[in-house]
Formats: structure tokens, C-alpha cells, sequence
């Protein structure tokens, strides 16, 4: 079907097509008349797809010959959108809210392009088809009237009101946070209608907010009745035979390395020093899929969710908490199934040897982060008492850690330097402090070592040529790294954008402004001309680590991606994998990739929007408080300004009554027209907190001026 398909696709990318009807198309394939009108539902399919699109006339064409483009829409708050066509190499094109006709955030749609870009504007396009509807179900806050009601909904990208006839209310009251199923979607100058189908309760009431959060991406809350009953049926034994077929390290020295709250331990680490002054590296990942096996009601759901999410206050688990916290859990001085990775890694950093199998391991302990780094960095004398026996294995570890990672620098690998935030909530959910969470020399060796092993995995499944799912991270775009050079000349550095831009230039200008005030916008700007990582059955290597094979194999309790190779490796190791088999496998990894793609971004979109959410709260009581920041974004409407929290919040140009500023995109500035006085992207600034507005998610500042005479304070 597939290669069907692709077929008609490259027939009608040639340059002499002219669009055809069915009929005619089904005359040039030659289709006997028995399969006719399955050929006829195979176009249709294709339509509905957006791979094709039919002329008024019944005529069928591709859409980039036809002057249209497919791709999702991203609404705007003010109802203006842009298109993110399908294909990745193709601008984006804008949709002026008189031609969105109907069409909302998310939606996969058909455009005609109306004005080809001139000078720099983006290209311009019209709605004309709505391939499929991504907001079935939407959630807001309700308000009532005499005769009917209406729903705000939480996603600003979606800027209409969701219109609520009164005999659908059913019993929301004003205030309520609900969520409304549409039942009649928006016309040019129309609403969309809907009926309330669960009422969640005031929008003031603790953990209202977060649930409104896991409802909005329709993350799931409970596991299906038959996943529990089938987990409830795992023994907790492991089985003799399994003993008797793996290789038995419960002798070894392993320990798990993780933060102070996790509950899901995936990965434990060996080390020891050879006689040759090469280290033997081992990384034991837990083995998941021996628990969860294939086409199984639990592997199902695991398939679905394809990822934990871990939100502010909890997480949504990809596998229910008998495995994830238990079972596959490499919890300490218990026996744990594992797939096992040892690695002969040489004082270079290169690996000359590695083998994969499966084996069986008892963790000597559970360490934190903290402890291993009092340990190594502190010198405590009471961590290091506790843990004496483990004392040299963690200075071996740091030891190859640091050998890791100037090898993964050499080679240009990208190393940003960004601080994540902490948020921390009292019992009832409400922030009580926010504060920049430090990678410390525990959080790198883990790092490095995961990230070498993931390589090694990723290269020994390439060389023998298995269907697989890949982590790869396609080269930038030139335009936006055309921009981003443009950027850093003005700054007094020059990155060479001629030709492929390998990752080390990009690297060697991270560490030029190591240490500088313009390092976070650097990396900040430089972030966002990259493109996003994603899942992929094809091996076309990962840009931001100057890889050529990775993959992600080390967190199967909670990434699909990982468990999906586990299954692939392990089945390889045993029995090989036949003709029939392995043209299953090729279908599952591409619908195993794309799944875990999509869901990957799911998870961050609800991650960051819970953590935006607690920021807002925490700000909330700080009205009128002073604070140093940094400019992290410019735009015409203003200036986005980053605490040392990390909490960002908009400075609007409405808000800056000293003179009248005037947008400068190319240098990502904003000049005052009487004054010149300049705020540009990386500047350091006072600024007083002047709103936290908790119900749209977004903190406005003002200049503080009376502190940004004299920046020697805070510099």
C-alpha cells in the first residue's frame, strides 16, 4: 500500500503531470477493473491524508504543484495563524484571521498561498480544507448567563469562545474550570458551540490548575481496568530459568546514581581500572521488555503513552508504579533482570571493545547526586565513612567522565550551559521557592556515561543492519543560522556559515562566551536555530553531539523508544531475526518513532506549561519587589526579561513611558527615538515586578530606572 502510494506521489511530482481524474490515473496504473474501487478508496485515503488534493474539477494533484501547502496551523491569541507545513523543508506560511476560515490551533490543514514572500515578509495563504480537528475537547473556565453560557478556553492560541447552549451547561457554575467536548466547529463569523462533559471544579481550589493542565494535552490519569489486572498478575519472583540463561553480576560492585525523589532507577553503573590503564565501563539499563512483552494489554498502553511526564507536583507514569517503582526499578540490594553494556573504553576516551547481553545484578546502593558529589567535590568525611568501600569507583568514575567529555568536546559536540529550575511546593501545591537546579560532577558522569553507551548501542545495531529507532538531530537551517551569525558579528564574534557548519564552530563560540554577559542570549539564540531532536528509523546521526549513530537505550521504564530496542536487541542476540520478521519490525519502528516523537512533545508542552504555571504563583506576592535580570528575547511588543531564578516575565513597550522605542529585529534591539537609549537581547537590567497574572500564565515587568543608572550594583 505504501509503495503504492509513493508511486502515484512521483508520478505527479513530474513536471509534465497535468492533474488527471480517477479514472484517467487509474488507466495509467493499469488497474485491473476487480480492484477498482479499491484503487478509488486509496486516492481518497491520500486526499483525507493531505498527500493529494482534488480540483473542483475532480482532478488530482500534489499540493506543491498546485500552489497549496499541508501542515498544522498555530493559532494566535489575537486569531492569526501560521502554517507548519508538513514538509520540513518548506517555510511557514501566514493566515490572517479573515482567512483562517474556521480553522483552530493545531488543526492539519490545506492552504492556497495567496502572496509569495517579498523582501523578507513571510508567504501568505488561505484556508481552504480542514484535514483533520485536533481540539475534540478543550478546557476552560466558564461563565454563565441568563439564557446560555460560554467557555474561555486555557489555550490562548485558541482566541474563540466556546458558545454553550444552557440545556448543555450541565451544572457548571461561573468560575468553574470544565471541559467542554465541541459539537458544531467555527465559521468565518461564528463560534464554536460545545457541550460541558466534566465540570473539574473552581479554578481557585488547589490542584484544579494542574489537573486543567493534564486534561487540556489529555494526558491520562489512571491505567485501563485490563493493564492493572494484567500487572497484577506478574509474579514478583524472578524465575529460576532466568537465573540459569543470564549472566550473573550480583557479585559486582553497581551502584544507581539519580536525584533525591526518583522512584523509577532505569540505569546503574560498574567500573573498574584494567591492568593496561583502560577502564572497563558498564551500564546496566533495566530490563523492561521481559515484563512487558510484545502486543500485551500493558505494551499497548505503554505504546500510547510513550513517555512519563513528569509535572511540577507529580508524575504521569508511562508504566503503572508495580513496575516503574518496583519490579523494573533498580532498587538497592535486590535482584534485578537487566540488559547489560560493557564497554573497554581506552585513556583517549575511545571505545575499543563492548559487548551487550543480558544479565542479572544486585545495586550495592542507591546514591544521590548529592552524596557522590560530597564525595568528590567536597571532600565530606562522613559521606565518604559510608560509603568507603565504593570511594574509589567514584573517583574512577569521575576520572573517565572528564576524559568522556573532552573527547565529546574535540569532537564538537555541543554543550550548553543553561540552569533548569527547582520548584519546590508546600503540601497544599503552592510554590515556596524557585531556585536554578546546578548539574554537578555526579549529574555529569551519569551524563557522560549514558551518552556513550547510547552511542555504542546505536553503532552496533547500524553495522548489522536491523530495522531500529534512532535519536537524530538534522543540521540547522542555513537561514536561521545565516540570521544567527548576522547576530554574533554585531556582538564582535564570527562564526563562518559558508557551506555545512560543522558543530564544533558552533561549540568553539560557546566557549568564547563562557563567562560573558552575552553567554545566555548566545546560547539562547543559538538553541532556537537548531532544530529539535526526534525519533527516527533511519540513521542519519545527531548534530548537536557530532554523533553518527545515537540512539536512546538507557530509560525503558520511561521512553517507549528504548523499551522498543531493547526488544529488538535482545531478540537479535538470541535467535537473529528472519525476512518475515524484520519487515514487521521496519513498520514498528516508523510508527514506534513517530508516536514517541509527537508524545515527546506533548510531555514537554505540558511539563513547561505546569512549571510556567508555579512560576506565575510564586510571583504572584512579589508585586512592587526589585530584581537584576537579563533581556532573553526582543521583540516589537517589548522585551522578555530572566531572573537568576529563571523566571521570565515581559517588559511592554506600553510599559516603557521614558521615550518611544522603536524595533530593531536585526539586531535585536530596542532604540529609543529621542534618547537612543538601547535595550538589546543579552543586557543586564533592574526591573520591578508589576503583575502575575495566574488565570493567562504571564508576569509583566517595568523597567526599574531608578536602579539602571548605576548597574555596577548587580554586575
Amino acid at each position: 500500500m505504501k509503495k503504492i502510494k509513493e508511486n502515484i506521489i512521483s508520478f505527479m511530482r513530474e513536471e509534465a503531470y497535468k492533474p488527471m481524474t480517477e479514472e484517467e490515473l487509474a488507466i495509467i496504473f493499469d488497474v485491473p477493473r476487480k480492484d477498482i474501487g479499491h484503487f478509488y478508496s486509496l486516492l481518497d485515503e491520500m486526499e483525507n491524508e493531505g498527500l493529494i488534493v482534488k480540483t473542483r474539477k475532480n482532478r488530482y494533484g500534489v499540493p506543491e504543484r498546485m500552489n497549496l501547502v499541508v501542515g498544522k496551523l498555530q493559532g494566535h491569541s489575537k486569531g492569526y495563524g501560521f502554517i507548519i507545513p508538513d514538509n520540513q523543508n518548506a517555510p511557514d506560511v501566514y493566515i490572517s484571521a479573515e482567512n483562517i476560515n474556521g480553522a483552530m490551533n493545531n488543526d492539519r490543514v490545506v492552504a492556497r498561498i495567496t502572496k509569495q514572500s517579498v523582501n523578507g515578509k513571510k508567504i501568505e495563504g488561505e484556508v481552504i480544507r480542514i484535514l483533520e480537528r485536533a481540539n475534540k475537547k478543550i478546557v476552560g473556565t466558564f461563565e454563565k448567563s441568563d439564557y446560555f453560557g460560554f467557555v474561555v478556553p486555557d489555550d490562548k492560541r485558541i482566541y474563540q469562545d466556546i458558545f454553550i447552549p444552557k440545556a448543555k451547561i450541565n451544572g457548571a457554575r461561573t468560575g468553574d474550570k470544565v471541559v467542554v467536548e465541541v459539537t458544531k466547529w467555527p465559521e468565518k463569523r461564528r463560534n464554536p458551540e460545545g457541550e460541558i462533559v466534566e465540570v473539574l471544579g473552581d479554578s481557585k481550589s488547589p490542584g484544579v490548575d494542574i489537573l486543567s493542565i493534564i486534561k487540556k494535552y489529555n494526558l491520562p490519569e489512571e491505567f485501563p481496568e485490563e493493564v492493572e489486572k494484567f500487572v497484577e498478575e506478574i509474579p514478583d519472583e524472578i524465575p529460576a530459568e532466568e537465573y540459569k540463561r543470564r549472566r550473573d553480576l550480583r557479585n559486582m560492585r553497581i551502584v544507581t546514581i539519580d536525584g533525591e525523589d526518583a522512584k523509577d532507577l532505569d540505569d546503574a553503573v560498574s567500573i573498574e581500572k584494567l591492568s593496561d590503564g583502560k577502564y572497563k565501563l558498564g551500564v546496566h539499563i533495566a530490563d523492561v521488555t521481559y515484563y512487558v512483552r510484545e502486543k500485551t494489554p500493558l505494551d499497548k498502553e505503554a505504546f500510547k503513552r510513550a513517555t512519563s511526564v513528569y509535572l511540577v507536583d507529580r508524575v504521569i507514569p508511562m508504566l503503572p508504579k508495580k513496575l516503574s517503582n518496583g519490579l523494573c526499578s533498580l532498587n538497592p540490594k535486590v535482584d534485578r533482570l537487566t540488559l547489560s553494556c560493557f564497554m573497554t573504553i581506552d585513556q583517549n576516551g575511545k571505545v575499543i571493545e563492548h559487548e551487550i547481553f543480558e544479565s542479572i545484578i544486585k545495586t550495592s546502593e542507591r546514591m544521590t547526586y548529592t552524596d557522590v558529589t560530597k564525595i568528590l567535590k567536597d571532600k565530606d568525611s562522613e559521606t565518604i565513612e559510608r560509603y568507603d568501600y565504593l570511594v574509589e569507583d567514584f573517583k574512577l568514575m569521575e576520572e573517565l567522565c572528564l576524559i568522556l567529555n573532552k573527547r565529546r568536546m574535540q569532537r564538537g559536540a555541543l554543550d550548553f550551559e543553561f540552569e533548569e529550575s527547582k520548584i519546590k511546593l508546600d503540601e497544599n501545591g503552592k510554590p515556596i521557592d524557585i531556585r536554578p537546579y546546578e548539574r554537578e560532577i555526579a549529574n555529569r558522569i551519569i551524563e557522560e556515561f549514558m551518552l556513550v553507551c547510547n552511542e555504542t548501542v546505536a553503532e552496533h545495531m547500524f553495522w548489522v543492519g536491523m530495522p531500529f529507532v534512532y535519536r537524530i538531530h538534522e543540521n540547522p537551517d542555513e537561514e536561521k543560522l545565516a540570521e544567527f551569525s548576522e547576530f554574533v558579528y554585531n556582538l564582535g564574534y564570527i562564526l563562518r556559515t559558508t557551506g555545512e557548519v560543522h558543530p564544533k564552530a558552533l561549540q568553539e563560540l560557546l566557549e568564547q562566551v563562557k563567562g560573558k554577559k552575552e553567554e545566555t542570549v548566545v546560547s539562547t539564540l543559538l538553541l532556537r536555530s537548531l532544530k529539535q531532536a526526534r525519533y527516527s528509523p533511519d540513521c542519519t546521526g545527531h548534530y548537536g553531539l557530532a554523533a553518527k549513530y545515537y540512539c536512546h537505550f538507557t530509560s525503558p521504564i520511561r521512553r517507549y523508544p528504548d523499551l522498543a530496542i531493547h526488544r529488538i536487541i535482545k531478540e537479535f542476540i538470541h535467535n537473529g531475526i528472519d525476512d518475515k520478521r524484520e519487515k514487521k519490525l521496519k513498520k514498528f519502528v516508523i510508527d514506534a518513532s513517530k508516536q514517541s516523537s509527537d508524545m515527546e512533545r506533548v510531555a514537554q508542552e505540558a511539563e513547561r506549561e505546569t512549571d510556567d504555571l508555579k512560576k506565575v504563583e510564586y510571583m504572584a506576592d512579589k508585586i512592587g519587589n526589585i530584581y537584576p535580570g537579563i533581556i532573553s528575547s526582543v521583540t516589537s511588543f517589548g522585551m522578555f526579561v530572566e531572573l537568576e531564578n529563571t523566571v521570565e516575565g515581559l517588559v511592554h513597550i506600553s510599559n516603557m513611558v521614558d521615550d518611544y522605542y522603536i524595533y530593531d529585529q536585526k539586531h535585536h534591539s530596542l532604540i529609543g527615538e529621542r534618547m537612543r537609549k538601547v535595550y538589546r537581547l543579552g543586557d543586564t537590567v533592574m526591573i520591578k515586578v508589576v503583575k502575575a497574572d495566574i488565570e493567562t500564565r504571564t508576569i509583566d515587568f517595568a523597567i526599574a530606572e531608578e536602579y539602571n543608572d548605576d548597574l555596577s550594583i548587580i554586575e
